[in-house]
């Protein structure tokens, strides 16, 4: 005869058998929970567990397992006692807004119609999501590869374990069920079954591999670490001799030469055409630099996926860093081979891409000396401890410079910063670079259509007399940085300068005479379509958050009054676009990154294509110089001068804390040339305002007449550490 507990646990175990079945729909579920005022995180807590998985169950996404589902019919059906459904014929609810697509833009907000935050985004609805296999979403995704069938479940997703299953939430609201007991069963599993991807962005170019983003408690799963010690962190992997290296080993997996790190590659040789590779993002381990994405590392999958598809499909799907992102975009935009025409027995060779950097690297040692950094290898012969100057050294870099306010800014009563929307793409845009290796000449001609790096001295140019357009015009030359040195003093002799400065100096008014040079006769836009890529993400994700291209000033401003709040996640969005242009651009002359490297060894990054210091120094020197000519424009309009640069950051005294108290608007237009409000690359925004006094408070605490107050007026800040102290 059986006893009393066993009869017990039979009757328990019928009951949740029921319980199975009898829960009421996710909607139903959730108005129970709000009408009884109850929040997710309160139900998480009686129920021992997490917040984002009664997020799920209330939106269908999953479902909850006994011994929980017993527990939680309990709570539905106490809390459909006390609040039962409305009557049939009462008015509908609203509709939820559909999730991870985007948010509707926001208009602009008006003095009538203040800015209200975009609604949170929605979790996935149960149809979206298919045990072991991929199913198209039931709503309009954002992802790139949504019309490809290869890539319909999107280019990533964020792989968490929910009450012991392995989902992979994708873009779109599609979630997957994973059935992957191993890491290489899980890289198998991505390339066979989930069909995520991206379609390459130009013809040449390759399609983008799979991307998945481990959680911790998927780290746990596989028997990865949640975290990286010390030494593996400064190692930037795991080591070699790591179980999990071990098991992807056995399994015939490869790992590319950075090892199993933050951003990690795993892959087989391919085989024709036929690439196997899925490459890991690990969050717990630092992938996601919060210098870049902000709090996206702390984020839940779904919101997570939604952050990364956007920016995937926007820019492309991340292959590391921002940086190395942004340098990726370049080469897939221009990939340095493609497939010949057919030859006399119809097969193909690969080929230079017309417009690209080439299949090859510049040999190293070919480099001119005035554009490689300390310690390249053309260096090798200089004294130990020779510090080169000007005129052995191409500095192109962006503005530093300050310089004390004169008595009758000091009258005035605020501190006005502007900043240039995506300065270092607008500087990139329309930029003819060099493809090829340089040549040397003496005594040249200086042609500004010729991409290169000239020998020239410019310190016979005044500022007190220069040639805007046609016109000379005369201004105060001691308010005013050089256009040819980033802390913004005027050259005392030859130095090295990338040709859109040389052009600079012949635009206002003066004779250049190059003592020597390096030019590029092979030469193109090369980075035109990078320009474009990242302008029309960041414009169409700032649309988004309800600031369009076409405002006005003053609903400019006001649109840009707090719009990151309207979608913390979309905002998350618009810093990664940015870092990915400063990323890529820095790339460009990537330096040492240890690896037993000692001066005059080559690096490894010297051996890419992409290793070109003197791009970089063309669009930085073009930046500069496109900040210079709006300067110019504006003081001899206005009689106003800068009061400190940094980088593209511009300070303006003034009487009023807008910078409509001080931007010049002739006839409700811009100044032709000058600064204009406006969201696209190369407009500017408000950066912050702080009083004259504040200014002149900072400077005498720390004794510095000359603190750039660029660089503290966003938030008024200012450390003893930041000042030097």
């Amino acid at each position: 005869m059986p006893t009393e507990d066993e009869l017990f646990s039979a009757v328990d175990a019928l009951l949740e058998e029921v319980a199975q079945n009898d829960l009421p729909r996710p909607e139903e579920r959730r108005r129970l929970r709000e009408a009884a005022g109850l929040s997710q995180e309160q139900i998480a807590r009686s129920l021992r567990s997490r917040r984002e998985t009664i997020g799920n169950w209330e939106s269908g996404v999953t479902e909850p397992r006994p011994p929980k589902r017993a527990a939680y019919a309990r709570l539905l059906e106490g809390l459909a006692a006390r609040f039962p459904a409305p009557d049939s014929d009462a008015p509908p609810a609203p509709a939820v807004r559909e999730a991870f697509t985007g948010p509707a833009p926001v208009p602009a907000p008006t003095a009538e119609t203040p800015a209200t935050p975009a609604p949170a985004a929605a979790a996935p609805t149960a149809a979206s999501r298919r045990p072991g296999a991929r199913k198209a979403a039931a709503k309009k995704t954002t992802t790139a590869g949504a019309a490809d069938p290869r890539f319909e479940s999107g280019p990533l997703a964020v792989v968490d374990v929910e009450d012991g299953q392995v989902l992979a939430y994708c873009v779109g609201g599609l979630v997957l069920e994973v059935p992957a007991k191993s890491l290489p069963a899980l890289v198998d599993w991505t390339l066979r079954e989930a069909r995520l991807g991206q379609p390459k962005l130009s013809g040449p170019g390759k399609d983008a591999d799979p991307l998945l983003v481990l959680t911790e408690a998927t780290l746990k799963r596989y028997g990865l670490p949640t975290t990286l010690t010390e030494e593996e962190r400064l190692a930037g992997r795991l080591p070699e001799g790591h179980k999990a290296v071990k098991q992807l080993a056995r399994a015939e997996w490869k790992l590319t030469k950075r090892g199993f790190g933050p951003w990690a590659r795993i892959y087989r040789p391919a085989t024709g055409s036929e690439r196997a590779c899925v490459q890991l993002c690990i969050p717990s381990w630092n992938a996601l630099d919060a210098r870049h994405w902000g709090e996206a590392a702390q984020l839940p999958p779904a919101e997570l996926a939604r952050v990364l598809g956007v920016y995937a499909s926007r820019v492309m799907t991340p292959r590391g860093s921002t940086a190395v992102t942004g340098l990726e975009l370049m080469t897939a935009l221009h990939p340095p081979t493609r497939a010949s025409e057919a030859d006399a027995m119809g097969k193909r060779h690969s080929e230079h891409n017309p417009g690209s950097l080439g299949k090859d690297a510049i040999d190293p040692m070919n480099w001119p000396p005035c554009e490689v950094p300390d310690g390249h290898p053309v260096l090798k012969d200089l004294p130990r401890f020779h510090v080169r100057g000007p005129g052995e050294k191409l500095f192109e870099e962006a503005y530093d410079w300050a310089r004390p306010m004169t008595d009758a800014e000091c009258t005035l009563r605020h501190l006005v910063g502007i900043d240039v929307n995506m300065a270092f793409a607008a500087g990139a845009n329309g930029l003819t670079v060099g493809l090829g290796e340089a040549t040397h000449v003496k005594a040249p001609a200086f042609d500004p259509k010729l991409p290169g790096s000239w020998l020239v001295d410019l310190s016979h140019i005044d500022l007190s007399r220069v040639k805007v357009g046609r016109e000379w015009v005369e201004l105060d030359a001691s308010l005013l940085p050089s256009p040819f040195t980033p802390k913004g003093e005027r050259p005392t002799g030859p130095a090295w300068y990338a040709t859109p400065t040389v052009a600079y100096a012949a635009e206002l008014g003066y004779e250049v005479r190059p003592i020597e040079a390096y030019v590029r006769h092979e030469s193109g836009r090369y980075l035109d379509g990078w320009y474009q890529r990242l302008r029309d993400a960041y414009l169409a994700t700032m649309a988004d958050l309800g600031v369009g291209a076409d405002l006005a000033p003053d609903d400019f401003l006001a649109a840009m009054n707090g719009y990151q709040a309207r979608d913390p996640e979309l905002a998350i969005v618009v810093s990664a676009v940015k870092a990915t242009v400063k990323g890529g651009l820095g790339k460009l002359r990537e330096r040492p990154r240890g690896e037993g490297w000692k001066p005059g060894q080559p690096w490894r990054a010297l051996s890419r294509p992409t290793w070109r210091p003197d791009i970089r120094a063309a669009v930085i020197s073009r930046t500069r110089t496109n900040l210079h000519r709006k300067i110019v424009k504006h003081a001899a309009f206005t009689g106003q001068y800068p009061v400190a640069i940094l980088s593209d950051c511009v300070v303006y005294a003034a009487n009023g804390p807008s910078p409509l108290d001080f931007l010049p608007y002739p006839g409700s237009k811009p100044l032709p040339g000058g600064f204009k409000l406006g969201v696209n690359p190369g407009l500017v925004k408000h950066e912050g305002t702080q009083s004259v006094l504040w200014g002149e408070e900072v400077r005498e605490r720390f004794d510095a007449p000359e603190l750039n107050l660029a660089r503290y007026i966003k938030d008024g800040t200012v450390t003893d550490a930041d000042s030097g102290e």
